[in-house]
């Protein structure tokens, strides 16, 4: 069971959780850092972080994939973008929001960063997410 916790106390998050929590037992997914490049190592989008967004999200859900998951059941992601430009950021944010990660919503923190490790790249995307049981369907409940 995946509960979505969003506290009363503190300001109301965009789209995302301040929290997630798993009951103990449940298997969990650390995923790399997913990138914009393409099956053949190309990158994809090129000075433009919409496109490389759109990309990134692509190749998370592949991952997600291989291992029995999905969006729906990421509970964290680091989003990182090459820029110091909030409307650059906030581009990259309307990816992921109409992505399916928000449905949780899960949690996240996006950062503008000056550096990734591939020449080109704009964008990154780091997750974890629970791996459903495959005879059941993973409850979600949020708070």
């Amino acid at each position: 069971m995946i509960q979505r916790v969003t506290v009363s106390g503190l300001f109301p998050p965009p789209v995302y959780s301040h929290a997630s929590v798993v009951e103990a037992g449940t298997k969990l997914a650390f995923l790399a850092g997913s990138v914009p490049l393409d099956a053949d190592g190309k990158l994809v989008g090129a000075g433009d972080p919409v496109r490389q967004a759109e990309q990134v999200i692509a190749n998370l859900t592949e991952q997600l994939r291989a291992v029995g998951s999905g969006l729906e059941h990421v509970l964290t992601t680091d989003v990182y973008v090459l820029s110091d430009e909030p409307g650059a950021l906030s581009a990259v944010w309307d990816v992921v929001e109409a992505s399916g990660l928000s449905v949780g919503p899960h949690s996240s923190t996006l950062l503008g960063v000056n550096c990734l490790g591939y020449a080109g790249q704009l964008v990154e995307i780091t997750a974890t997410a629970v791996v459903p049981d495959a005879n059941s369907s993973a409850a979600v409940a949020q708070a």
